[in-house]
């Protein structure tokens, strides 16, 4: 590596960085919010939301997720409790889906980070996208 590269790593770390720590208050602030979101909003209410009518409910548990986004783990942990309430596996599917991969919350980080265009674009397509996962997700399980 000659000194030309080790100057433009060294710059390169430098902006990477920087940028980093511009957006620690956007990221601490959307980490807070979904924090926020998940201690308000009791878990037993989201049993009585659901209509047991399949595409109804397959909306309605992907708008659920993608409003109040959080991780994989603890949407396996919710997932168990919805079923154990009734929940339909249409409206669990997409809302784990929709969870883990829509995030309204953390959208105003993610398009200053990464564009607006791309942002809205990845999320409407991951919505769209958790639907149809969860209506092919019970479609094969009921053929089991």
């Amino acid at each position: 590596m000659n000194s030309s590269d080790r100057e433009r790593l060294k710059d390169s770390l430098a902006r990477a960085g920087r940028s980093l720590y511009n957006s620690l208050p956007v990221l601490a602030g959307t980490i807070l919010l979904i924090g926020l979101a998940n201690a308000v909003v009791p878990k037993s209410v989201y049993g009585r939301i659901f209509t047991k009518f399949a595409i109804l409910d397959t909306l309605t548990g992907a708008f659920a997720g993608s409003i109040l986004a959080g991780n994989p783990i603890t949407s396996y942990i919710l997932s168990g409790e919805f079923l154990s309430q009734g929940v339909s596996l249409y409206a669990v599917t997409a809302f784990m889906v929709a969870w883990v991969t829509v995030g309204v919350v953390q959208y105003p980080a993610e398009s200053m980070m990464l564009g607006k265009r791309f942002s809205t674009l990845r999320n409407i397509s991951s919505f769209v996208l958790a639907i149809i996962t969860a209506i092919i997700t019970v479609s094969v399980v009921g053929m089991l």
